[in-house]
């Protein structure tokens, strides 16, 4: 008689995807806070829904905005019950957020050896304000953020583009930008819907590409590649 353990199905790997989002006084400016807030609860709702049969969607999100902080530490997006809306206040001490996504990367318990590759994105509309160009390097630099998807998007005007660049390493499309609160949302779908897919293709481990789908916006209308 076959043992029935040997057919218990395997455990689903986690599949991280940090969020860093900037959340300075710039960002109250055009509906910009409102978008990322709506963007990120309709994010955390659509991983919630996703099957667990390959890859379980795990979710942090890092804000800096004034200070640095884990607004959600590295969770199951099915456990996430709630999150409260940013506020958008003070300088862009984008440093600080570089060191403690870096120290989150690099935790074997937060993120186990057996999960698959990670995925960061960047979202900011103006340039640091702290030192923080050490910690940028040293972020990018681990071995860890040099293996994970790693997405940017320059808000605005007045982002950083030279920075958020060499930030993104897809390669068809490095930085992204959204000129208005209706294109952080469409970016925020088009992220959500990647690694949504992502998780339930057969290699979730590939390095992963954004996908983009025609909606409620004119393609003529946006500075985002198809």
């Amino acid at each position: 008689m076959m043992e029935l353990n040997k057919f218990v199905a395997n455990k689903a790997r986690p599949l991280p995807v940090i969020v860093m989002a900037d959340t300075s006084g710039s960002m109250s400016i055009d509906g910009k806070i409102d978008a990322l807030n709506r963007s990120i609860k309709d994010m955390i709702s659509s991983f919630a829904s996703e099957s667990r049969l390959r890859a379980e969607i795990h979710l942090s999100i890092v804000t800096f905005g004034g200070e640095a902080v884990t607004r959600l530490p590295l969770t199951p997006a099915h456990q996430i019950e709630q999150i409260e809306n940013f506020t958008a206040l003070g300088g862009t001490p984008l440093g600080a957020a570089c060191t403690i996504v870096k120290d989150l990367i690099e935790d074997k318990d937060s993120i186990p050896s057996r999960a698959y590759r990670p995925v960061i994105i960047l979202v900011s509309d103006g340039y640091p304000t702290d030192d923080y160009v050490k910690a940028f390097d040293a972020l990018l630099n681990s071995e860890r953020a040099q293996k994970a998807t790693r997405f940017a998007l320059s808000i605005g005007n007045d982002a950083d583009n030279t920075l958020l660049g060499s930030f993104g390493n897809d390669v068809e499309a490095p930085l992204l930008f959204a000129h208005n609160a209706a294109e952080i949302a469409r970016f925020f779908r088009a992220v959500t819907m990647s690694v949504a897919n992502h998780s339930k293709s057969q290699k979730p481990n590939e390095p992963m590409k954004l996908e983009f789908v025609n909606d409620e916006l004119p393609d003529d209308d946006l500075d985002i590649p198809l």
